[in-house]
C-alpha cells in the first residue's frame, strides 16, 4: 500500500514538474471558487445569498437581446476582423471620444472577448521580465496575476480605508520612477468601490508623463458612479497616447456571459495588440458585437434605472452593516462593492469567508484576496435584491451573535 502511494506521488510530482514556471505563478480569483462552492452547496438543498460576484442580476435588456437575435438571423456567426467589426470599432470610438473628451480613431479599438484580455494583452506586449509594475492594492487580483506570469516586479500601491481607499500621491511618488513600465488604475475601483479625484488623476497624469510610464486605465465601472461625475486620466495632457483604456459591457448594460470588452490602445501599440488576439481568440463572437451597437446607441434608461437600483442598494447594506457589532464599512461612491472592516472580529477574514457559507450560507469574499492591504475586510457585491442583501445582513448578525471562537 506504501509504495504504491509513494509511486503515485512519484508520478504526480513528475507530471507537475512539466508545467512551465510562468504557469505556475498565475494566480486566480476566488470570486469564481466562493461562487462555484456556494452553487454547489445550493444544488444540495443549502439556501445561499450570494454577495460574492461582481455580476449585475438584472437581465440584459431586451433591445440589446433583441439585436443579438436579429444579429444570428442576419448571419453574424462566422469569424470576424480580428480587432473587431467595423462598424462596432467606429461606434465605441464615437463613444469613447464623447465620453473622455478626447480625440479616438476607429483604428485604436480592440474589440475582446471580455476584458480581460486588455490587461493581459497589454502587460504581455510593454512589460519585460524585472520591469516594474505599480497597481491597485487592494485591487483586482488578475493584475498581480498577470504581472509574475510574465515575470514582471509588481509594486503595490497601498489604498487605505483612511483614505477613502484612494492613491497616497506621495506614496506614489516614492514608488515611480524610471525603472516602473506600467501603472494600472482603476477607478470606480474593485473592490472597494472607490473613486479617483480629478486633482489626483492630474497629479497621477504628470507624474506617469515625467517618468514615461504607461497607463492601464480599467474604466469598465465608469457608468457606475454615485456621486460627481465619471473622470478619466486621458483628459489631461500628453497623457491619452501613454494610456490603454479598459472598458466593456458586461457591468453597464449586465451582459457578463456575451463576453463583450474592449480596449482603446495608443496607435504603436495596435498592431501588436491584433497579433495577439490572432494568436489567442482569432476573433470576438459577431453577434455579440452587434449587440454591443444596440447597446451603446439604444436606450439608456435600463441603465439609468440599474445605477439607480444599485444607489439604493448601496446604502441599504452600508447602513445594515455598520449596525452589526464588530463591522465597519465605508460608503463607495462607484461599483456594485462594499469593503467592510471586520478587524474588531475574533476571527480572520479568510475564516469570515468559510464559515459565513458554511454555517450562515451567505457568500462573500475575503479581503485577503485583493492584496496584502485587504486583510481584515469583507467584500460583498450588492448586485443583489434588497430582500436578498436583508436576509444576508440577518444571518451574518445572527451568526456573529453565535460566534464561537476555538
Amino acid at each position: 500500500m506504501f509504495v504504491g502511494l509513494l509511486l503515485v506521488s512519484q508520478w504526480l510530482q513528475t507530471f507537475f514538474m512539466q508545467l512551465t514556471e510562468a504557469v505556475q505563478r498565475l494566480g486566480t480569483e476566488t470570486a469564481f471558487k466562493v461562487l462555484a462552492k456556494a452553487k454547489q452547496m445550493a444544488a444540495e438543498g443549502r439556501s445561499i445569498v450570494h454577495l460574492e460576484i461582481g455580476q449585475p442580476d438584472f437581465p440584459t435588456p431586451a433591445n440589446i437581446c433583441e439585436a443579438g437575435k436579429r444579429a444570428i438571423d442576419e448571419g453574424y456567426t462566422s469569424y470576424g476582423p480580428t480587432c473587431g467589426l467595423p462598424e462596432v470599432r467606429e461606434c465605441i470610438a464615437q463613444h469613447i471620444s464623447k465620453t473622455r473628451s478626447i480625440e479616438v480613431n476607429p483604428s485604436q479599438v480592440v474589440v475582446t472577448p471580455g476584458g480581460k484580455p486588455i490587461m493581459f494583452f497589454t502587460i504581455l506586449s510593454v512589460v519585460e521580465p524585472g520591469d516594474e509594475v505599480v497597481y491597485p492594492d487592494p485591487g483586482f487580483p488578475i493584475y498581480k496575476s498577470l504581472i509574475d506570469y510574465i515575470g514582471g516586479k509588481g509594486v503595490p500601491l497601498p489604498l487605505l480605508e483612511e483614505n477613502d481607499f484612494s492613491f497616497d500621491l506621495e506614496k506614489l511618488k516614492e514608488l515611480v520612477s524610471d525603472k516602473t513600465k506600467l501603472l494600472i488604475l482603476n477607478s470606480p475601483q474593485n473592490p472597494t468601490g472607490g473613486v479617483l479625484k480629478k486633482s489626483d488623476l492630474e497629479a497621477i497624469a504628470a507624474l506617469c508623463v515625467k517618468h514615461d510610464v504607461l497607463i492601464l486605465a480599467d474604466e469598465i465601472y465608469s457608468e457606475l458612479i454615485y456621486e460627481g461625475t465619471f473622470e478619466s486620466v486621458t483628459q489631461f495632457p500628453g497623457v491619452s497616447e501613454r494610456t490603454v483604456i479598459l472598458d466593456g459591457f458586461s457591468k453597464t448594460y449586465s451582459m457578463t456571459g456575451w463576453r463583450l470588452g474592449y480596449g482603446i490602445f495608443p496607435q504603436w501599440m495596435v498592431e501588436s495588440i491584433e497579433r495577439l488576439m490572432v494568436n489567442s481568440n482569432s476573433c470576438t463572437a459577431s453577434f455579440s458585437q452587434r449587440a454591443g451597437i444596440e447597446a451603446l446607441t439604444g436606450q439608456q434608461e435600463s441603465v439609468s434605472e440599474m445605477r439607480e437600483a444599485f444607489r439604493n442598494r448601496r446604502d441599504f447594506i452600508v447602513k445594515g452593516l455598520n449596525q452589526i457589532p464588530g463591522i465597519s464599512c465605508r460608503t463607495p461612491r462607484g461599483a456594485f462593492y462594499v469593503f467592510a472592516n471586520v478587524s474588531q472580529l475574533p476571527i480572520s477574514s479568510g475564516e469570515l469567508e468559510t464559515r459565513l457559507l458554511e454555517e450562515a450560507g451567505v457568500a462573500c469574499l475575503a479581503g485577503g484576496g485583493f492584496g496584502e492591504q485587504g486583510e481584515n475586510f469583507l467584500r460583498f457585491s450588492y448586485a443583489n435584491s434588497i430582500e436578498n442583501i436583508g436576509e444576508a445582513l440577518k444571518r451574518i448578525e445572527t451568526f456573529l451573535g453565535k460566534l464561537q471562537v476555538p
